[in-house]
């Protein structure tokens, strides 16, 4: 008889707790209407502990009042991202509870409040990705920074205080990429926040790891590429645009339905679909390279060949594991896969491009190897090493050999894809940078001439060297500006051929048309 009253006592109790909670989700309702989110907050906190043995109609009711307590601090900016995430989990349990529950009275609200939640997210990772430029050059060009550095080069009497001014100017670079890393950390936080408020849309855990590799945050990059490994995630689609008539800018459309419902309408025209090909390879590839810095090859190696174990149609894995043979020098197996990848799809327009910038990656790095190899010798030389230095005067020699073969298989893979594709910008493009590219020691060597003679000769040999690099170059930007009209890095850089070959009408008309 006893424990029946035990029982009846215990539920008074739930029951009492019940309706002060009630009582506690009212005032909290309340004060939150008035404008009183803070007061708000610290009335719901009371019922806290009583809504986790309320029924499940209270619990989302709880939480779902609670969400827009936290959207309204956070509207606010009241610790807006804390106060957002805050909401976003509110709403997340209304959701949970809801559909357990199948009472789905709170559920078609909170979805609404966390989509908006999510593109809060998403429009202030866009707004950082759209002004990094801005903010880079900013703070490098700061008007008090350049009059900072003006008045110490005007107080400059030695040479000493010329070396202090370059070790500032170096600590405002550095201070200036941390500035801008900061704000990549920023943009991938909240792509990856948007990915957790929606796992369906993968696209911006991808968006995410990319920009947390921007951010040479590697640890985290690499946790996302794993999670979209683990999800098989390959991006490959198509993407649907379409010209809208008033603004005269390209509209991109989630699907071809309501995009060709806007053409039908008239507000748009000239449609055009674009195939978005397999992200695997580059993920892979990502993933790869941040092993590899980790001193992890082996690893690197093992986890390229899974992904091409599971994904055998996928060639941009094969590529991808190509490039990580050439990185770390094993120039038989890259070979090898290059041939195995072109047998495979030898008329593949974007295939034998990459295969083009591969090896201009690789033209590149042996550059580079060369340099190093040839200052290393000079140092040897100097300290008396003999056989030391020969050895890495011959180390520079086989990368200039390699430098000079992987040129000319850049140049044979990107004539290649336009052959395919007769129309491809980017092989013209990336053509005429293949062939600028050999300015630059030209024009290094022209810096450190004086006016001597025998200086003034060897000017008028590298200024002809220059000119014929230039022509070189000249044919495929002209293409590469005709094909894309609106590229403006394409027109500067084809303006300042113009310039350097003084085609001064060329270089007038295209300017005139820049400036519209």
């Amino acid at each position: 008889m006893k424990s029946k009253y035990v029982l009846l006592a215990s539920a008074l109790l739930i029951s009492v707790a019940t309706f002060a909670q009630k009582d506690q989700i009212k005032a909290a309702e309340k004060a939150l209407k008035a404008g009183n989110a803070q007061e708000a907050i610290t009335i719901l906190q009371g019922a806290e502990a009583a809504s986790a043995t309320a029924p499940d109609a209270e619990k989302a009711q709880f939480n779902f009042v609670k969400g827009n307590i936290y959207m309204a601090l956070a509207d606010k900016n009241q610790d807006a991202d804390i106060n957002y995430a805050y909401a976003a989990k509110s709403y997340q349990d209304v959701l949970e509870i809801e559909k357990k529950a199948g009472k789905l009275k709170f559920t078609d609200q909170a979805n609404m409040t966390i989509f908006n939640i999510k593109s809060k997210y998403l429009n202030t990772a866009v707004d950082i990705s759209k002004n990094m430029q801005n903010v880079e050059l900013e703070c490098l060009t700061s008007t008090k920074k350049i009059l900072e550095d003006y008045k110490l080069t005007l107080n400059a009497n030695s040479q000493k205080e010329i070396d202090q001014l370059l070790d500032k100017k170096r600590a405002d670079i550095v201070n200036c990429e941390e500035v801008v890393r900061s704000k990549y950390v920023l943009s991938a936080k909240k792509l990856y926040d948007a990915y957790l408020l929606d796992k369906k849309d993968t696209i911006n855990l991808y968006y995410a790891a990319s920009t947390y590799v921007n951010a040479k945050e590697y640890e985290k990059a690499y946790n996302a590429y794993d999670e979209l490994k683990k999800l098989n995630y390959s991006g490959k689609g198509t993407n649907y645009y379409a010209l809208n008539k008033i603004s005269g800018d390209e509209d991109f459309f989630v699907d071809m339905k309501e995009r060709d419902q806007r053409v039908k309408f008239g507000t748009h025209e000239k449609p055009r679909n674009e195939v978005v090909p397999s992200k695997r390879g580059e993920i892979y590839k990502n993933m790869a390279l941040i092993l590899v810095q980790n001193g992890k090859i082996a690893e690197a190696k093992k986890a390229v060949a899974e992904a091409r174990a599971a994904n055998p149609d996928d060639t941009s894995l094969v590529l991808t594991e190509a490039n990580l043979y050439l990185d770390t020098k094993d120039y038989d197996t890259y070979k090898k896969l290059i041939t195995e990848v072109l047998a495979q799809s030898p008329n593949d327009a974007d295939l034998v491009f990459n295969l083009g910038v591969i090896s201009y990656n690789a033209k590149k790095s042996a550059d580079t190897s060369v340099d190093e190899a040839l200052a290393s010798s000079l140092k040897a030389t100097k300290l008396g090493k003999i056989e030391e230095s020969k050895s890495f005067a011959k180390a520079a020699k086989d990368a200039s050999i390699l430098s000079q073969n992987s040129e000319i298989e850049a140049e044979k893979y990107y004539k290649r894809a336009i052959e395919i594709k007769s129309d491809y910008v980017n092989a013209y493009l990336n053509l005429a940078i293949l062939k600028l590219d050999a300015d630059k020691k030209l024009f290094e060597e022209i810096q450190k001439l004086g006016n001597s003679e025998k200086d003034n000769k060897r000017y008028e040999v590298l200024k002809k060297q220059r000119e014929a690099v230039f022509t070189s170059a000249l044919p495929y930007l002209e293409k590469a500006s005709e094909l894309d009209g609106t590229n403006e890095e394409v027109k500067g850089t084809l303006l300042s051929v113009y310039r350097a070959l003084e085609m001064t009408e060329k270089a007038k008309a295209l300017k005139a048309k820049m400036k519209k």
